[in-house]
């Protein structure tokens, strides 16, 4: 196992966007806690602790996508609330997990049903399933439909917990429905491209590609 705790930097983008603070933080590969952060909530994980049957990072790991779940205090004395997060490390399969108490799971909310959107000096309310994709640029927020670019004050991190499942997260600037997916290409840098039915190309970046795999079975 060729691995340096360097190159978790390359996660660091992922969990600054959402990680609050106390959380206690793990990466799991190789059947082992290969990195772990102990914050308010500590689960006294050890690296190169073994991963346990059904244990967040196991759950992640099978399934090859984004999991969130309560487990028992079977499994580390206490019961905790995690989201995990599938990841590469020198190209194998890993888990990046965070844990909290169970006070602070996040709270179950209703999907958007639409957004309203600005468009010089009017609002519009679009029907969430005619959102084909979703951007942060120049630290605004722009949602798409038919073409049409639509400003909203709602940003990326507080849009995705409340989007339809059919909405996926491909890159720390782009959100997409996969409903207006076209098809998945490579670009000449062998990146994944995501080709919407408008021509749109967006691109999946590196920390997401995991995911995107998963959720989309390819």
């Amino acid at each position: 196992m060729n691995f340096r705790k360097e190159q978790l930097k390359q996660y660091s983008l992922i969990m600054e966007e959402w990680i609050p603070k106390g959380a206690s933080i793990a990466i799991a590969a190789w059947g082992r806690y290969i990195y772990y952060f102990a914050g308010g909530h500590d689960l006294h994980l050890k690296e190169g602790q073994k991963i346990q049957t059904n244990s967040l990072a196991d759950l992640v790991l099978k399934k090859g996508c984004r999991t969130e779940a309560v487990l028992e205090d079977a499994l580390f004395q206490v019961p905790y609330y995690g989201i995990g997060y599938p990841i590469e490390i020198n190209g194998e399969k890993a888990a990046l997990v965070v844990f909290l108490p169970l006070h602070h799971a996040v709270p179950i909310t209703s999907p958007y049903k639409f957004l309203t959107g600005k468009q010089e000096d009017e609002w519009k309310p679009i029907p969430i399933e005619k959102v084909s994709h979703i951007e942060s640029l120049q630290k605004k927020t722009w949602f798409y439909a038919n073409k049409e670019p639509y400003k909203t004050s709602i940003t990326l991190k507080d849009l995705q917990p409340r989007l339809p499942d059919s909405f996926l997260r491909i890159h720390r600037s782009y959100i997409v429905n996969i409903l207006f997916i076209d098809r998945i290409v490579r670009d000449f840098s062998s990146n994944l491209l995501i080709q919407l039915q408008d021509g749109t190309e967006l691109p999946v970046s590196q920390s997401h590609m995991t995911e995107v795999r998963g959720t989309l079975g390819f």
